[in-house]
């Protein structure tokens, strides 16, 4: 019976985190929030990473084709200096800049962060913040397509990803504001958002790769893993799905509501 209640910990946690991690209403803090309510304790952080992996994998599925593109037009734009492909370089050198914010912020607050802000009722502010900030820009329907972006919006953005290091702050909710705030249209903005996750989810599990190695329970808990990883990817492929056809609706609305109920409740019974 033990071991059954292990593997639906992990299925349905994976699960919760996988949804939860493409849509604007943080996933680290719901995580949070179930292992709070339930109980639950996570013994490491293995499960982290590869349910974080598993959302990666999810992310690089539907932006596959955008990655195809901009990897052979950035290559023979750097080759050829074929004018035609000079939109998609930049893209790339925007993602390179956009990335550099949260990864050196990162690693100089990380420990500072977990010690500090790795609490329930920061998470719930951190709630309440992005829900007014999504309210905000719910309405805007920016002209700015891929190639109209600059090296100011990229560092906005960037730093927008930097700050949903905070615990409770929504990374998706984060850079889609900032983005969209910057006259990005919306899908311009969701595109950007999910290719600069792509670099940034990868050098976290680089960094994260001596934790699972050392895994003292990799051997016991390998099953609920796998279950946890799998349960991640097609939860998060199909709230990304769902989170896009959302914002092709302009309907953003649904999520700042969510968040500023939520975030509340938390502050009062938790």
């Amino acid at each position: 019976m033990e071991k059954l209640y292990v593997l639906i910990k992990y299925l349905l946690l994976g699960a919760f985190q996988g949804f939860t991690e493409p849509i604007p209403i943080s996933s680290s803090g719901h995580l949070q929030f179930a292992q709070h309510i339930f109980g639950i304790t996570m013994e490491n952080f293995t499960f982290e990473l590869l349910v974080n992996s598993a959302s990666l994998i999810a992310v690089l599925i539907i932006y596959r084709q955008d990655l195809i593109r901009l990897i052979s037009n950035g290559w023979e734009y750097l080759t050829t200096k074929n004018e035609h492909a000079k939109t998609d370089f930049r893209f790339i050198i925007y993602l390179i800049v956009g990335t550099i914010p949260a990864g050196v912020l990162g690693i100089l607050l990380d420990d500072w962060i977990k010690e500090h802000l790795s609490n329930i009722r920061t998470v719930a502010m951190s709630l309440i913040i992005t829900g007014i900030a999504l309210y905000l820009i719910r309405n805007l329907r920016g002209r700015k397509n891929d190639g109209d972006l600059t090296l100011k919006d990229a560092l906005i953005v960037g730093f927008a990803q930097a700050v949903a290091l905070i615990p409770g702050i929504s990374r998706s909710g984060a850079t889609i504001v900032a983005a969209m705030a910057r006259g990005m249209k919306q899908e311009t903005a969701l595109r950007y958002s999910f290719l600069l996750y792509i670099p940034v989810s990868l050098g976290g599990m680089v960094l994260s790769i001596s934790d699972l190695v050392n895994d003292p329970h990799l051997h016991d808990l390998f099953v609920p893993y796998v279950l946890a990883f799998f349960s991640s990817l097609v939860a998060s492929y199909f709230s990304l799905k769902w989170f896009m056809n959302v914002m092709a609706k302009g309907n953003l609305i649904i999520f700042a509501v969510y968040c500023l109920i939520v975030g509340p409740l938390v502050l009062l019974f938790l």
